[in-house]
């Protein structure tokens, strides 16, 4: 099955029809993500609705956003966005925002495929990762990235989460 999810996906540029489907999909990852970083009752305050419509305006940005969604018989599975640098001490123009899968495709290569559409092969970027997150931090270091030492904590549903940045 595994197998056949991984010739089957597609990763095409996000639309504006798929911001529902998108809330969806971003509200499941974060609850699959985050469960052991933030408390249940700030994730059952995940609204699929209110991330549908932020997805309806991260599908209309220029042509220096990269937001792909992948999918899997059509139905989609998850999503990567980059752009300009954030930060003001940015170590690179690009900064890749965010890439979310179903746990279910965890080990398939689709999280490969979101990564590659949204950062050139070997462009410098950074990201900004949970602390504890050892299988985001084992895929940016796959993909050339190391730790630059810079943490900050960053207010999430309510709470905080301690981030670490990985440059390329």
């Amino acid at each position: 099955m595994e197998a056949e999810s991984k010739t089957d996906s597609v990763v095409r540029p996000v639309r504006d029809v798929d911001a529902e489907a998108l809330g969806r999909v971003h509200a499941t990852c974060w609850h699959e993500t985050y469960d052991h970083l933030i408390s249940k009752a700030a994730l059952e305050n995940v609204s699929p609705k209110r991330l549908a419509e932020l997805w309806t305006h991260w599908a209309a940005q220029g042509e220096d956003f990269r937001m792909f969604a992948a999918l899997v018989d059509g139905e989609i599975v998850g999503f990567v966005g980059s752009g300009p640098a954030r930060d003001k001490d940015a170590p690179s123009f690009r900064e890749l925002y965010f890439i979310y899968l179903l746990d279910a495709y965890h080990g398939t290569g689709i999280g490969q495929k979101l990564f590659d559409a949204a950062i050139d092969e070997g462009e410098a970027a950074y990201l900004w990762v949970a602390e504890d997150n050892p299988r985001a931090h084992r895929f940016y270091t796959r993909n050339g990235f190391t730790l630059d030492g810079a943490t900050h904590t960053e207010p999430f549903l309510g709470e905080t989460l301690t981030e670490v940045r990985f440059v390329r």
